[in-house]
C-alpha cells in the first residue's frame, strides 16, 4: 500500500464539471493534494477498479436508455486516465458498477429502467459488449419513489461467487450467483432476494472482512438492515433494523452510501439531509448494530464518501456544496473527527482508490 495513493472523484458534469478528477491523498497526514482533470466524461457517477491491471471503469449515468460504461488506463505516476472504449448498459441512469475478481465481468445497475448489465472484460481491461441484462418487475408501497424497479447498487461477495442488486423500487436484495465463464447472472437457488421493510427503498450494500455479516442502507425511511451472510449458498438472514438518524431529528433527509471499516469493527452510513455520517459499533459475535451518534459532514448532501486503504480516515463528498471533507477515524472507538482539510470539486458522487 503506497503512502500516497490516488483518489479518484467521479461527478455529475451538469454544473460545469467536465469528468473524472484526481488528486494525490496522503495516508500519513491525511491531506488532499491538488484537484486535476483525470479524463473528460459525461456524468462520471460511479467508479470501480479493475482487480489486477490499471484500469477504472467509470458509469456514465445517462437517461432514456443512453446509459454506458467506459474504460480508462491509469497513468500511477500522474493520475491521467487514457480513455480505452465504452459499451452500452442497454438501460437508463447506470448508478454503480462493480469487477469480479478475476476480470472476468462488470456488472452495472440501470436506476431508472430498472435492470441489471453484465460486461465481459477482454484481456487488455476493455469491455465487450453486454453478454446479459437482467431485466427486474416490481413495485412497492412508495407511489412516488418505488413504481417499478430501480437497480440501485451491485455488490459482489467476499468469495466472489454471488452478486447482490439493492433494488429501491422493489424493496429487494435481488441475489445472483455469478457464472464468470458464460457472463451471465443466474437466480440463486438458495434465496432468491432478501426483502426490506415496506417502504424503505434499499440502495447500498456492504460486507464485513470476516465475510460473516453485511449491511444494506435505505435510502427512504434511513435505516440500514443487518443480515447473517452464509458464504455457502448465498443467503442472507435477517439480524437487525436501526435508524441512521437521532431521535429527535424532524426534517427530511434519505441515505446514500455505506462501507464497513477494515477492522470490521464499525460500520458508516451517509444522511442527505441530515448531512452527516451515522456511525455504529459492529457485534462481532452477532452482527447487531448499536449506534454511536452521527457526525456533520461539513457540506450538503453526501451522496458518497470513501475510508482510505490505510483505515485512517474517511472522505465525504458533499454534491450540493461542491467539497470534499477529511474526517480522522479513532482506532478504538470509531468516532469521526473533523481535520480541517478539504478541497474543492464540482459535485462529487464517488471517491475511489488506487494504489
Amino acid at each position: 500500500m503506497s503512502n500516497s495513493p490516488l483518489l479518484y472523484i467521479g461527478t455529475y458534469t451538469r454544473r460545469g464539471g467536465k469528468g473524472i478528477y484526481v488528486a494525490r491523498f496522503d495516508t500519513e497526514t491525511g491531506e488532499i493534494g491538488e484537484v486535476t482533470l483525470a479524463a473528460e466524461a459525461s456524468n462520471p457517477s460511479f467508479l470501480a477498479l479493475h482487480p489486477s491491471q490499471p484500469i477504472l471503469y467509470a458509469a456514465n449515468e445517462m437517461g432514456e436508455g443512453g446509459g454506458q460504461v467506459s474504460a480508462f488506463a491509469i497513468d500511477a505516476s500522474s493520475g491521467a486516465l487514457e480513455y480505452l472504449n465504452q459499451q452500452p448498459t442497454q438501460g437508463s441512469a447506470p448508478c454503480h458498477l462493480a469487477a469480479d475478481a478475476t476480470a472476468s465481468v462488470v456488472i452495472s445497475t440501470n436506476y431508472s429502467s430498472g435492470s441489471v448489465a453484465v460486461m465481459p472484460i477482454d484481456p487488455n481491461g476493455q469491455l465487450k459488449p453486454s453478454s446479459q441484462v437482467v431485466q427486474h418487475d416490481g413495485s412497492s408501497v412508495n407511489t412516488r419513489r418505488q413504481q417499478g424497479p430501480h437497480a440501485h447498487s451491485v455488490t459482489i461477495d467476499p468469495t466472489n461467487t454471488y452478486a447482490y442488486v439493492c433494488d429501491l423500487g422493489m424493496d429487494k436484495v435481488m441475489i445472483y450467483q455469478m457464472d464468470l465463464k458464460n457472463g451471465q447472472l443466474v437466480p440463486n437457488p438458495a434465496q432468491n432476494w432478501a426483502r426490506v421493510t415496506a417502504g424503505s427503498g434499499p440502495r447500498h450494500f456492504a460486507f464485513t472482512p470476516d465475510q460473516r455479516f453485511a449491511y444494506a442502507i435505505n435510502e427512504l425511511d434511513s435505516t440500514v438492515n443487518g443480515f447473517a451472510f452464509d458464504a455457502a449458498d448465498g443467503s442472507l438472514k435477517d439480524i437487525c433494523r436501526i435508524s441512521t438518524l437521532p431521535d429527535d431529528f424532524d426534517g427530511s433527509s434519505h441515505c446514500a452510501d455505506i462501507h464497513v471499516h477494515p477492522s470490521g469493527h464499525f460500520l458508516y452510513g451517509s444522511n442527505r439531509g441530515h448531512d452527516s455520517i451515522a456511525i455504529y459499533a459492529i457485534d462481532e459475535k452477532t452482527g447487531e448494530l448499536t449506534s454511536l451518534g452521527q457526525t456533520p459532514t461539513g457540506g450538503r448532501t453526501p451522496r458518497n464518501f470513501a475510508i482510505d486503504p490505510s483505515g485512517r480516515w474517511l472522505l465525504a463528498a458533499n454534491q450540493d456544496t461542491d467539497d470534499i471533507f477529511v474526517f480522522a477515524i479513532d482506532q478504538k472507538t470509531g468516532s469521526l473527527t473533523p481535520t480541517g482539510r478539504s478541497v474543492s470539486a464540482s459535485m462529487p458522487v464517488c471517491l475511489t482508490f488506487f494504489g
